[in-house]
């Protein structure tokens, strides 16, 4: 156990946040995972050009009147509260925050980066299932920018320390007395170093054509006090950047007034296959059309007895929109239409339901709205040939529609797993490769105490030596064990 418990906390504000603190998952003392390091840069302001998009919120902004709180705030109220203290919307103080001014914190705080460049160490973080709960795990070596590759979150650490992070349901009544709604999940984050998160980027689902209305977007940080709107740093094409002023729970919202319902955000379509029901000959495909900052993991968490089907999912939705599914395999669509809502959990129902024929090898869908398509693929529904379970490896194991050696695919793409993939990844892949028969309990251990990027090229070098089954193999697994990095790489 880790010197450093977790400390118990209280219910967060709002009934919807009240089970986010029970029983929660523990740190681990266990070594992370080693990541090429980022070189920490130390700034005063937003550099030039950085300027952030949306301004702090004023206090004329946040007004809401001691009458209005007390009638949907107050304990005895329509709103939720888990206090005696009537819960209240104020704007965090800058000096509560990692301020670039303030001189005492000046040494802690790192340039904010931008996720898509070289700075970023992208990381699939180790997954925690409790009570239905999935939460995400993941040990940052030092300094730098690290980026979630199953939710998207950028943290920005001044040190090592151990992250521990999960979704938790908003509460629509608490956001709606200060004339906001969610614009993405809402996330508690924990942290072994309380100060070792001096930034965060949150992934947002707007598509920015023109700079966007001051005060759209807003980032609230909820804590045992109430809930506070956080200074805007930057808006990127992909996230909304603020400084931490303390770990608790943080998520995206939109000004209700400010937001123009009738501009698309940006959107995902989400299609997972039931298993044949040899009874009535049919099998049912469920599509979800959701926006695009919701992770497709908590999404697949609701779907288990289903199998997720991989396709390119952006779109533009419309809140309020209709949409309508053509597919001429279908033997039923339903419903007819459906209107899209912008909502955040805690359920995510399918959208649609197509019942297909048992066995259809492939569809096209379309989505459209009134006037015209917004989405269209053709979708195999066929699945990949499973790894043989048995311990001996043999080329049945190998695709036989693969036009390249699966050993030349690992060549190609070494360089880039050496450099992106995550250790809790590596060591799953040991003991999958060694399930299989691919490598023997001594190779394994031989690996197992070298570094992240050490290890990585041994795992592939050995692997290839092998031939080409065992390739196969390998990508196989690392293409269930990180799907986001396997699918960048063009393995899936």
């Amino acid at each position: 156990m880790s010197d450093l418990e977790e400390q118990d906390r209280p219910d967060s504000p709002g009934s919807g946040l009240s089970d986010r603190s029970k029983d929660p998952p523990c740190f681990s003392n266990e070594p992370g995972p080693s990541v090429t390091k980022v070189t920490g840069r130390e700034c005063t302001a937003a550099p030039d050009g950085h300027k952030a998009t949306g301004p702090s919120m004023s206090e004329t902004d946040l007004d809401v009147s001691e009458d209005r709180r007390e009638d949907q705030l107050s304990p005895d109220g329509p709103g939720p509260s888990t206090s005696e203290t009537d819960l209240h919307v104020s704007e965090d103080r800058r000096e509560d925050q990692l301020s670039p001014d303030g001189p005492e914190k000046l040494n802690q705080q790192i340039v904010f980066g931008d996720p898509n460049t070289n700075d970023t160490v992208h990381f699939t973080p180790e997954l925690l299932n409790k009570c239905g709960q999935t939460s995400y795990r993941f040990r940052c070596p030092g300094p730098g920018v690290f980026q979630c590759a199953l939710t998207g979150l950028v943290f920005v650490m001044t040190e090592g320390a151990e992250l521990l992070y999960n979704t938790v349901q908003w509460d629509e009544s608490l956001l709606q007395s200060a004339g906001r709604m969610a614009a993405g999940p809402l996330y508690d984050i924990k942290c072994s170093e309380e100060a070792a998160v001096c930034q965060l980027h949150l992934p947002h689902c707007e598509i920015i054509d023109a700079p966007l209305p001051d005060g759209l977007l807003s980032v609230v940080h909820l804590t045992d006090d109430g809930m506070s709107i956080l200074e805007l740093l930057q808006i990127t094409d992909t996230h909304v950047v603020v400084n931490v002023p303390h770990l608790s729970v943080f998520g995206l919202i939109w000004d209700v007034l400010t937001r123009l319902w009738t501009i698309p955000v940006s959107g995902q379509v989400l299609l997972f296959l039931r298993q044949p029901n040899p009874a009535t000959q049919r099998q049912k495909l469920n599509m979800l059309l959701l926006p695009r900052n919701i992770p497709l993991d908590t999404v697949k968490a609701q779907h288990q007895q289903s199998r997720n089907i991989q396709v390119p999912a952006t779109c533009r939705l419309i809140k309020g929109q209709s949409y309508t599914v053509q597919c001429p395999q279908a033997v039923k669509i339903q419903p007819r239409k459906a209107d899209f809502e912008l909502e955040f959990g805690p359920n995510y129902h399918p959208t649609f339901e197509l019942r297909l024929p048992i066995n259809t090898p492939e569809v096209t869908l379309r989505v459209q709205d009134e006037e015209q398509s917004i989405w269209e693929h053709d979708v195999d529904l066929i699945g990949p040939a499973e790894v043989n379970p048995q311990r001996d490896v043999s080329e049945d194991s190998v695709p036989a529609e693969d036009s390249d050696p699966p050993e030349d695919k690992l060549l190609l793409v070494r360089s880039q797993i050496v450099k992106r993939v995550s250790d809790p990844v590596l060591n799953q892949l040991l003991d999958n490769l060694l399930e299989h028969g691919v490598i023997t309990d001594e190779e394994m251990q031989s690996v197992r105490t070298q570094g992240r990027a050490d290890k990585a090229r041994d795992v592939i070098d050995t692997v290839r030596r092998k031939g080409r089954a065992a390739s196969s193999v390998l990508i196989s697994a690392l293409c269930e064990l990180d799907p986001v990095l396997s699918r960048e790489l063009r393995l899936i």
